[in-house]
């Protein structure tokens, strides 16, 4: 049996910033994740929004988290080398329902102390996206607003777990829990555990996780969702994230101006369902919401389309919880069950909240030791041709281009591997193979090969990802 101090299981975005800020204490931590990789759940596919705080609710856990995460961002982005665009964001209003919404929202804005945050005339909105659709009756302007990679900053947070001591533990799905004397037993598919203490950041399966050993006040209803994504050569492509509320209290459109480049168009909702696939009529929804947003949009500019799943907690009672779901049912016990919008913004400040919370109940020192900055993998694109000369040099592979759409070279997917990718999706996640016009279909191959040259397994494994694939990689656990 082997043994630690605390357990945390899942490693989407909140579990690895869980184990991070774990590792800023004397805690011996191992980081459990039921898939051959790091987020490849909830976290692989969303709006990638840093949200600025007036959705909330003053006073509430979540406001406050939101505002202060919002305000760290930067500084954190700096630290684990992850890009970040504070691009500031525009809800708009076609219709007096909607204007309410928004003065809501301004109101609960201020108290929380969103910066910055005011009501826009039709006339300064159009002059700061003149591609809108006319009739905009007024906007809300929040300049804090901004967008991040969601895998990247997941995948760097766990790097700088791992570098601090976090041990991490793949294809290792936990199968029953039991307290004893000195913690808890947790049985996995690969041997038994024993830990002081559990932080259950399993995401759409943390309602499950928990009630392997407690009963839970919150069960997850599981909300699927179809996006689009546009070449960033597209016509009418925005400055600002987008956030249209309709009149009739629907879903409403996002439109986000990624930092790759691109343009990310959401989301439909169909409830219940845990589904990747898309689907016709959510995709045909999305494209007719965003040309009458954007009339001089071109869908035909779309090279990717996805769908995204989030957990959504409701009470046993058949009850929405618009809240944060944080349980603590024992003593070195904590369960974050169905952390939806804002979760990708507050990952850092929920793991630093658990950090905190189990560290008193363990009495922990501080880790004198831990280092809060990761360097990324080193990229080639926009250096000049000097730049580029003197890599070369040094490492020759950085000479041969593999995506030729994203600008990415052989030896930033063989350090995406060395990190842990042992997919071509997995590749994609840490260096953004494959995400350009082409869709990899010219590098797909080539990185294929390569995993299978430096991994020794066949072509077609590599291929394997998505949620509901099982790949076993026995002994390739680093990061």
């Amino acid at each position: 049996m082997q043994r630690f101090d605390a357990a945390v299981i899942g490693a989407g975005v909140l579990g690895c910033f869980a184990a991070r800020e774990l590792s800023r204490y004397k805690i011996d931590t191992v980081l459990f994740e039921a898939r051959e990789d790091v987020c490849t759940g909830v976290t692989r596919a969303n709006t990638a929004v840093v949200y600025p705080g007036y959705d909330h609710k003053p006073g509430t856990l979540k406001a406050e988290m939101t505002v202060r995460a919002n305000a760290s961002f930067n500084r954190l982005c700096e630290e684990l080398d992850v890009p970040f665009s504070r691009c500031g964001s525009l809800m708009l209003s076609y219709g007096q329902k909607a204007d309410e919404v928004l003065r809501k929202k301004l109101r609960q804005g201020l108290v929380n102390g969103v910066p910055g945050l005011r009501l826009l005339s039709p006339e300064e909105t159009y002059a700061m996206e003149p591609g809108l659709a006319p009739g905009l009756s007024t906007a809300l302007y929040s300049p804090s607003a901004g967008t991040v990679n969601p895998w990247q900053l997941g995948i760097a947070a766990c790097e700088n777990a791992v570098q601090n001591g976090v041990q991490l533990r793949l294809n290792t799905r936990v199968i029953a829990m039991h307290a004893d004397a000195g913690g808890f037993v947790l049985e996995t598919d690969r041997g038994t555990f024993a830990v002081k203490a559990v932080l259950n950041c399993a995401g759409l399966a943390s309602d499950v996780v928990q009630e392997l050993l407690f009963p839970s006040a919150v069960h997850i209803v599981p909300t699927a969702g179809d996006y689009l994504v546009l070449d960033r050569a597209c016509a009418q492509m925005p400055a600002r994230i987008i956030e249209y509320e309709p009149e009739d209290g629907t879903k409403g459109l996002t439109a986000v101006p990624t930092v790759e480049g691109s343009l990310l168009l959401g989301t439909t909702e169909r409830i219940n369902t845990v589904c990747y696939a898309t689907e016709e009529s959510g995709i045909s929804e999305v494209k007719a919401m965003a040309v009458r947003l954007f009339p001089g949009l071109d869908c035909n500019d779309v090279i990717r389309s996805f769908a995204a799943v989030r957990p959504n907690p409701m009470s046993r009672n058949g009850k929405d919880i618009n809240s944060f779901c944080i349980e603590h049912p024992a003593k070195l016990f904590w369960s974050l069950i169905g952390i939806k919008t804002p979760g990708l913004t507050c990952a850092r400040e929920l793991g630093f909240y658990l950090a905190g919370r189990l560290a008193e109940e363990m009495a922990a020192e501080a880790n004198s030791q831990f280092d809060p900055v990761r360097h990324g993998i080193r990229s080639v694109r926009g250096l000049s041709f000097v730049e580029r000369e003197s890599l070369v040099r040094q490492n020759s592979d950085y000479g041969e281009i593999i995506c030729f759409c994203e600008d990415i070279t052989r030896a930033e997917v063989l350090e995406a591997i060395r990190r842990g990718a042992v997919t071509v999706d997995g590749v994609k996640r840490r260096i953004g193979t494959g995400m350009g016009r082409c869709q990899g279909a010219r590098c797909g191959q080539k990185i294929a090969a390569m995993l299978s040259e430096q991994l020794g397994i066949s072509e077609s494994a590599v291929m394997k990802d998505g949620p509901g694939s099982v790949i076993v990689r026995a002994g390739h656990e680093k990061l």
